[in-house]
């Protein structure tokens, strides 16, 4: 992976990318998943949707050594939050919460160094309750600084079933109230997005399409 930001810095298509590392429960997880990457890429608005995003040296490095590859197209509806001090996703469009269909939510978070151990105790709890959640579809644990620099990007079958677990599910609920009381995070971002397509396989399948 370390060798892919070359690649990455040289592309002029890129307005924003980010390669992380993954956990091995399909959320925050302490343990990493050293089989399993993401790649974060997010085009230039004059770049169109048939331009290739993936720089040809990595998808041409994936295909030699015969990685299993699952791409999923995001549009942006609404969120609020920075990245590295970055608005990266730019402005939300105005009927961004009209909109119905399946949902993906990327939750991120840079955890301060002296709350670490309070935001991992209750990492476990809070991962059990959403993957047994009433229309959850998948999520993988992503994250650019092991333990520090954290994200989840889960898909929901809609808006009101993610709603129902993300502000009616008590241990969820109980996690939010910590963080705001103490202060847990040094920056923290909230995006959800439509889900325009989805290429390829996680684990055999692709999750989105079969339910």
């Amino acid at each position: 992976m370390a060798i892919f930001r070359l690649p990455l810095w040289l592309s002029n298509h890129l307005s924003f990318w980010r390669l992380m590392g993954c956990g091995k429960n399909g959320t925050f997880d302490i343990i990493p998943d050293l089989l399993q990457w993401g790649l974060l890429l997010i085009p230039k608005e004059n770049i169109q949707p048939v331009s290739p995003i993936v720089p040809s040296f990595i998808s041409g490095w994936w295909r030699f050594f015969g990685c299993e590859e699952y791409h999923i197209e995001l549009s942006a509806l609404e969120g609020h939050g920075t990245w590295n001090g970055k608005e990266v996703f730019g402005k939300y469009p105005e009927n961004g919460s009209s909109y119905s269909g399946k949902i993906a939510v990327l939750t991120r978070a840079t955890i301060r160094l002296r709350k670490l151990s309070a935001f991992w105790k209750q990492v476990d709890q809070v991962a059990e309750t959403m993957t047994t959640a009433s229309g959850f579809i998948t999520s993988v644990g992503i994250g650019e600084i092991p333990w520090v620099k954290q994200a989840t990007f889960s898909v929901w079958e809609s808006r009101e079933q993610m709603k129902q677990f993300a502000y009616r599910m008590r241990e969820h609920q109980d996690v939010i109230r910590r963080t705001r009381q103490e202060n847990w995070y040094s920056e923290e971002m909230f995006v959800r997005f439509a889900i325009i397509s989805t290429r390829g396989t996680l684990r055999g399948v692709d999750p989105i399409s079969t339910t």
